[in-house]
């Protein structure tokens, strides 16, 4: 292996950054195909750069704080611009599709990989919760490719719009089963003195999760968002000089009151930002503002991205999926091709949403950048044993890796076919 200095860092970084800021507009206008996207090429650099060059060690237990909080950053940004961008009203009816994600599809999924964690892997039932619930959201970092155009600019088709609201979300609502797993692995190790990776169930942890973790956080976490939304729309557009306010000092304001808000609320703070974003954007909906606020969002997404894909990839390089061994791969083989695509079939069963939209939906259930949050964040606040660990970071990267590639490789033409179809003649 080379050694890697700063100056190598700083040219695998600007090249990234590069490649994510000149490619897209280079290919488009040449017309060429887009046979590789910029998480794939940043997963790819870092598998390259682990396998070639002498890099620290990533320690995903030991730097499990640290992981949290950089994904942490990226989740909340991407929220805010999800909830930018979509522009369809609030309704029972207009956002059918992505209650049916949320109440049938999400449990179902993790209901399924639970099962499968715990036949298959052998893992203890609480740590098969855990990694259920971790994997089980769609990821609104990861599937920007797939989501609706920036706000005003297009008409949301369906299934674009699904996947959009799912991802914005489904990253608040799979807190409840992270907590769950928690609560059942303290309950066991504060009664055995032990790691608490089979759990204990038990009623009263049952009923303080529906009462808390379930209700409680869920309302809190909304209501926050909303206030905070409402009441800095309000000071934006009606109390601020019209052109006075920067555009990228607003939307940081706006997603780190918001969750450290829905936080200190005890609530859902991921759903807080959602919710905050969506409500600022109900306010004067038609001001080129909200475009402005997207565009500045997305590219520092994008700069996350860009990090932490890259971090995975020299991650896998350095062995993170040794511990999983062959009973891992066929789970990931199994989330990935059989149970989000059937559960997000089943989900949308009379929905009324065609056939070609209903598969897209299925089967771009894209995993990303909130699993390795839920994940770091489970592992760091609850009693699971160090190998549990290691066998849940294995299958959670690789679950990531192969969802960055096969989506990646898949969504454009999948997107494209759906969106010829809709294209008036």
């Amino acid at each position: 292996m080379f050694p890697l200095s700063y100056e190598h860092f700083l040219l695998l970084l600007g090249a990234g950054i590069l490649g994510a800021t000149i490619m897209p507009a280079v290919t488009q206008k040449l017309r060429w195909p887009m046979l590789i996207s910029l998480p794939i090429a940043c997963l790819l650099g870092g598998i390259g750069t682990g396998l070639l060059f002498d890099v620290p060690r990533i320690d995903v237990l030991g730097q499990g704080p640290v992981i949290q909080r950089v994904t942490e950053m990226a989740v909340i940004l991407s929220l805010t611009g999800c909830g930018l961008k979509l522009d369809r009203p609030l309704g029972l009816r207009s956002w059918g599709s992505t209650w049916r994600l949320l109440g049938i599809t999400m449990p179902l999924c993790i209901a399924a990989m639970t099962l499968a964690s715990w036949s298959i892997l052998g893992l203890p039932l609480a740590a098969a919760l855990l990694l259920a619930a971790a994997t089980a959201p769609t990821d609104p970092v990861l599937a920007s490719s797939v989501q609706v155009g920036p706000p005003g600019e297009e008409e949301e088709a369906e299934a674009r719009f699904a996947l959009t609201s799912e991802a914005g979300l489904n990253d608040g609502l799979a807190f409840p089963f992270i907590y769950l797993a928690l609560a059942a692995a303290a309950a066991m190790s504060g009664s055995s003195g032990a790691p608490g990776d089979e759990g204990r169930f038990s009623d009263e942890v049952i009923r303080n999760w529906l009462v808390i973790d379930v209700a409680w956080k869920i309302v809190a976490g909304t209501a926050v968002g909303w206030l905070v939304g409402r009441g800095i729309a309000w000071l934006a557009f009606r109390v601020a000089p019209p052109n006075g306010i920067a555009d990228a000092f607003l939307a940081i304001g706006l997603t780190f009151v918001s969750y450290s808000l829905g936080e200190v609320a005890n609530g859902y703070g991921f759903l807080s930002v959602f919710v905050a974003a969506l409500t600022f954007r109900r306010y004067e909906r038609n001001h080129k503002f909200h475009v402005e606020l997207h565009h500045f969002v997305e590219q520092v997404e994008q700069l996350f991205l860009i990090g932490v894909i890259f971090a995975t990839g020299v991650a896998l390089a350095q062995g993170l999926l040794i511990p999983i061994r062959t009973p891992g791969l066929v789970v990931v083989g199994l989330f990935l091709a059989v149970i989000r695509p059937v559960a997000g079939w089943i989900g949308l069963i009379g929905n009324g949403m065609p056939r070609d939209e209903r598969f897209a939906v299925s089967v771009l259930g894209i995993r990303g950048v909130g699993g390795f949050y839920y994940l770091a964040y489970g592992l760091s606040h609850g009693p699971f044993s160090i190998e549990t660990g290691q066998i849940l970071w294995g299958v959670t990267a690789l679950i990531v890796a192969v969802s960055v590639v096969l989506h990646g490789l898949t969504a454009p033409a999948i997107m494209d076919r759906l969106t010829g179809k809709n294209r008036p003649s």
